[in-house]
């Protein structure tokens, strides 16, 4: 709850999503659509650090259809949020093992009367057990807004919390059976039975767009027994330095054309000049006309780079990262200003980390 307050006092594009509420599964045969994930994201994201607090959210309809490009009824979202079931091991009141079934909101309004022009604001509160978990949580994910709302595949998007929430740890992979596979992505049981039509309908196209969209990429390993998949183990790793580059690109173009680009099947893109993602406080300091990457050390004078780097270096010696950063980019580093320097610069040091571990 910490990090949730602190990122939404910075701004921008991140916000992070409780552990407890990424992993929590789904009733047997129940799960959300897509646009009710996405709902669920923004209302995480307003709630901020005071999602576990027994008190009304607040967010305008405006901002939800933004996301949604006004396609969607919001109050069928909140009404499928309303009547999903999502369960948790527990223990009864005797102490013996037991699954426990709730919802995550308990209570909504949605405003349907539009005065001034104003499209109006919808209200809500999560429930007793949702609280709980979001207080009790030990680990979040830190998720990009503009990348939630970018995924077409539902199996996508929660794949990608998945990879977020264990991107930074000293085994960043999730492995589980057929099964658990299904509880955690919500597919249902009776869908791609064949495991065949689940890798080039769900896995396959999840890959595709996370690959294009979020700050990692991912990868599985197929376990067998015999001829018959048992299990599967991901692997999440974040990107360099380019491919940071490219995703932040990504983000800032608009969603028509994605699938091409993806696939391969236009031969020029022409990077938008909107805002790009802010990754950080510091970063959003640095202009499209400020110099690039310094060549000497990078702790004094360079103070919103030195911020990046002391914050997702590890602990690492940052001017030892900052060489190591130029030796990588050589001549590319060139071109990089602002945003996306600092959008590269902060790859660079999360894969750093990865591939190191944190300094002792």
């Amino acid at each position: 709850m910490r990090v949730a307050a602190a990122l939404r006092a910075k701004g921008g594009e991140e916000f992070a999503k409780p552990g407890n509420i990424i992993e929590v599964k789904f009733v047997k045969g129940e799960s959300l659509s897509l646009t009710a994930s996405r709902l669920l994201a923004l209302m995480i994201l307003t709630a901020g650090g005071d999602a576990w607090e027994d008190k009304p959210h607040r967010m305008r309809k405006a901002d939800i259809r933004r996301g949604h490009k006004g396609n969607e009824r919001i109050s069928d979202m909140l009404e499928e949020l309303h009547r999903t079931l999502f369960a948790v091991d527990d223990r009864s009141w005797r102490g013996k093992k037991a699954t426990l079934r709730f919802s995550l909101i308990s209570r909504s309004r949605e405003e349907t009367e539009e005065e001034g022009g104003e499209a109006g604001w919808i209200e809500w509160e999560f429930t007793p057990d949702a609280r709980k978990m979001i207080q009790a949580s030990e680990t979040y994910a830190v998720l990009n807004r503009q990348a939630v709302l970018g995924f077409r595949s539902n199996y996508a998007l929660r794949l990608y919390e998945l990879g977020a929430l264990r991107l930074h740890r000293r085994q960043a992979t999730w492995k589980g059976d057929m099964a658990a596979l299904r509880a955690a992505l919500g597919i249902p049981p009776e869908v791609y039975t064949d495991f065949a039509q689940l890798r080039r309908k769900v896995l396959d196209k999840a890959k595709a767009e996370i690959d294009q969209l979020a700050h990692f990429r991912v990868e599985w390993r197929e376990i067998r027994q015999g001829r018959t998949v048992t299990e599967l183990e991901f692997k999440f790793e974040p990107k360099g330095p380019p491919e940071v580059i490219e995703t932040v690109g990504e983000l800032d173009r608009h969603s028509s054309g994605r699938a091409a680009r993806r696939d391969g099947t236009v031969e020029s893109i022409t990077v938008g000049q909107g805002a790009l993602p802010t990754v950080s406080k510091a970063a959003a300091k640095l202009k499209s006309e400020d110099p690039t990457f310094p060549s000497g050390s990078i702790r004094f004078g360079h103070e919103d780079l030195f911020a990046i780097g002391r914050q997702y270096g590890g602990g690492w010696d940052i001017d030892l990262i900052a060489d190591a950063f130029r030796g990588h980019m050589g001549a590319r580093l060139e071109k990089l200003r602002g945003v996306k320097l600092a959008a590269a610069w902060k790859g660079f040091c999360e894969s750093w980390v990865t591939r190191r571990g944190r300094a002792s």
